[in-house]
C-alpha cells in the first residue's frame, strides 16, 4: 500500500502570461522548479485564488530565473495574467517513506521572487 502524500508546492505564484494558440501544459521558471524538486513534464494541481478554478496539467520549464507562470492551451481560460495560483504535485509513498516526508514547499511575493527559509 502507498500513500498520495504533497510532495511540491509553489504557493502565491501570480500568472505572467496565457497561450491559448500553445498545445497545453504551465510554463514554469525552471529555477522555481528546481527549488520545490519539480521535473520535467510532470503532472500538476494548480489552484486559482481569483476565481477558484482547480485543474490539472503538466509542467514544462520556463527560462531559468524568468519568474514566469504561464497558463497553455485550454488552461490559458482558466486564469488571467495577475491571478494567484498554487501549483502542487503529488508523490505515493510507502507508510515507511511517509513517516519521515516533508514536502517542498516555496511561497512567493512580488515579481514571483522566493521568499522566507524555504527559498
Amino acid at each position: 500500500m502507498t500513500a498520495s502524500l504533497l510532495k511540491s508546492k509553489i504557493h502565491r505564484a501570480r500568472v505572467t502570461d496565457r497561450s491559448l494558440a500553445y498545445e497545453g501544459s504551465m510554463a514554469i521558471d525552471l529555477e522555481l522548479m528546481e527549488m520545490v524538486g519539480l521535473m520535467p513534464h510532470e503532472r500538476i494541481l494548480v489552484g486559482n485564488m481569483a476565481n477558484g478554478e482547480r485543474f490539472e496539467t503538466y509542467a514544462i520549464p520556463g527560462p531559468r530565473g524568468s519568474r514566469a507562470i504561464c497558463l497553455n492551451g485550454a488552461t490559458a481560460r482558466l486564469g488571467e495574467p495577475g491571478d494567484i495560483l498554487t501549483i502542487m504535485s503529488f508523490g505515493h509513498y510507502t507508510p515507511e517513506e511517509a513517516a519521515g516526508h516533508k514536502p517542498r514547499i516555496i511561497t512567493l511575493g512580488d515579481g514571483n521572487q522566493p521568499l522566507g527559509p524555504g527559498a
